[in-house]
């Protein structure tokens, strides 16, 4: 049974074998790009610039946020149709830059990856 795991960029651990994305649609301020040892970069799977800026990383929009993204990624399956064959194929790992480790993107993304693929199986680091 294959894990989704939800990573903040700084703090990335060793090589553990499973494929890494960053799901992020910018570019993490100040890191490398080849310090990632990124399988892919998908900018296309993280909110538009609209809901990032609407959202403005405040907690109490997290339920709304949620639905929106998974609004926006229902409408562009393509973007995230490679994550649930990644996902079926071996361990996955969600990169993204925000502080906030509840209520990010990402985290949005793993649930909607978890649905999609029908895998109950998830870690935070």
């Amino acid at each position: 049974m294959s894990v989704i795991t939800v990573t903040r960029v700084r703090d990335t651990a060793p090589d553990d074998g499973a494929a890494r994305y960053l799901v992020d649609r910018l570019w993490p301020r100040g890191v490398r790009r080849d310090s990632l040892r990124l399988t892919a970069w998908l900018p296309d799977v993280a909110p538009s610039h609209e809901l990032r800026r609407w959202s403005g990383h405040d907690r109490s929009r997290w339920a709304e946020f949620r639905r929106r993204c998974t609004a926006e990624l229902d409408d562009r399956p393509a973007t995230w149709r490679p994550l649930v064959e990644a996902v079926r194929a071996g361990d996955v790992t969600l990169l993204y830059a925000a502080r906030d480790t509840e209520h990010d993107n990402a985290v949005a993304l793993r649930d909607h990856l978890l649905a999609a693929v029908g895998n109950a199986s998830t870690s935070d680091a």
